[in-house]
């Protein structure tokens, strides 16, 4: 049975290479690969993961590695359910492919969810000791940069962390270029219904490759449900699951705004510390993100009241709102643009909200600022809190301009050419 599921998970064996389409992080990946360290490949469920470590199998073949020295296996698979407890029968999955193979020279192996067996840390920091085995790991679960791996395979180990598909990801699937300034001028009808689109809808390829709304909103609800029921429940042995599904489901209906544990203790009948812990298992498993606000001592923001996003757009859609709001959309959007780019993302708070600050740069988002009123207020609050030397950017739904010294920003220009942080000219 095992050397069937071998075989049937690695058709190129039998010269069967199938060419995917490149994610922006395969050019890492292709950086990571001569070198000795694991690399480990972490995002949210159905990202793409597998097919970025496949898309490194077909990159190997193109380069000449044997087929047979590569080895890919979906751990999820229903098979080894019952050995999930026992690290040691990844070894045992190993000796079975040398045995039917017999591959020579360096050996490439993707254990795609590693997380799927307990205490797969300590066989893969075995095998990496003792062989000249290149590794590819995936895993749906942050745990995976946790202290365990942190101390075990120390130095070892290169993390490629993965999101659903960026808006220029997005757009080349769609077949729109954006390559220079005047594609981007040439597509601009195609590339604002495209906005709409990926605002709406986020980043995961099963659901914008489907026009049925109702049938978008299902695929992301079973995501979610996958994710709390298969990947939360059991590994924490929550008993209450019926409460961290209300929970899940009523933060993202609130995303973009300030988290109070308090209040959402007593909605939900559970203590302080439970609905804490339950957020920290929606973070690890990449389904939401928090955000401190920005204070000089590092204990204070802490302690700071936190602001919560969802890792995709597509959540937004999944629960009832009372208007067909994109501002929270862009905001959450935004969100996701800098805290891949940032890796100490902060809000300011005082009499009023900067909503984003980083690297000595003020963001402010605003869907639209056409009205005086909107425009004044978002810039009243820069005045706020801008201090000498410090930058700020106002990125809005579809303008490109220059107030004084805040530079006003559309989405796509700040998506598609990096301009959340550099110089930024209005467009003609």
């Amino acid at each position: 049975m095992l050397k069937n599921i071998l075989q049937e998970q690695n058709p190129h064996w039998n010269g069967v290479s199938t060419a995917y389409a490149k994610r922006e992080k395969f050019a890492t990946l292709v950086r990571y690969l001569p070198l000795r360290h694991i690399i480990t490949i972490t995002g949210i469920r159905r990202c793409g993961k597998s097919t970025l470590a496949k898309t490194a199998i077909h990159h190997l073949i193109e380069t000449g590695t044997n087929p047979k020295n590569i080895l890919f296996v979906n751990l999820e698979q229903p098979y080894f359910l019952e050995f999930r407890h026992d690290a040691t029968y990844l070894e045992t999955i190993y000796e079975a492919y040398l045995k039917l193979l017999d591959p020579q020279g360096k050996i490439y192996v993707i254990f795609d969810e590693i997380q799927f067996f307990e205490n797969w840390q300590v066989y893969i920091k075995s095998k990496y000791e003792s062989s000249d085995i290149k590794f590819i790991l995936t895993g749906s679960n942050s745990s995976m940069l946790s202290n365990d791996l942190g101390t075990l395979l120390t130095g070892r180990s290169l993390n490629i962390h993965l999101d659903t598909f960026s808006f220029g990801e997005f757009l080349d699937f769609q077949g729109i270029d954006y390559s220079d300034e005047l594609a981007r001028m040439c597509n601009k009808i195609a590339t604002a219904r495209a906005k709409e689109e990926y605002l709406r809808w986020g980043g995961f390829y099963e659901v914008f490759t489907v026009d049925d709304t109702l049938t978008k909103k299902e695929i992301l609800t079973s995501y979610a449900k996958n994710i709390l029921y298969r990947d939360i429940v059991p590994r924490y042995g929550i008993r209450n699951s019926e409460s961290i599904e209300r929970l899940f489901f009523y933060l993202i209906g609130n995303a973009c705004t300030i988290l109070n544990y308090t209040t959402l203790a007593s909605t939900f009948a559970l203590s302080d510390k439970s609905v804490k812990e339950y957020i920290g298992y929606f973070e690890e498993t990449f389904l939401v993100a928090r955000i401190d606000r920005f204070h000089t001592k590092p204990k204070e923001r802490i302690k700071s009241m936190k602001k919560i996003y969802v890792k995709d757009n597509g959540f937004l859609q999944v629960v009832p709102k009372f208007s067909d709001n994109l501002g929270a959309a862009l905001e959450n959007s935004v969100f996701n643009l800098l805290s891949q780019k940032h890796t100490s993302l902060t809000y300011l708070r005082e009499s009023v909200e900067v909503d984003f600050y980083a690297d000595h740069t003020l963001y402010q988002v605003s869907y639209d600022i056409h009205d005086e009123k909107t425009k004044k207020r978002e810039l009243s609050a820069f005045d706020a809190f801008k201090k000498e030397g410090e930058t700020c950017k106002l990125i809005t739904y579809e303008t490109d301009d220059l107030l004084g010294e805040v530079e006003v920003v559309s989405f796509e220009r700040a998506a598609l050419t990096g301009e959340t942080h550099g110089s930024t000219h209005p467009s003609t």
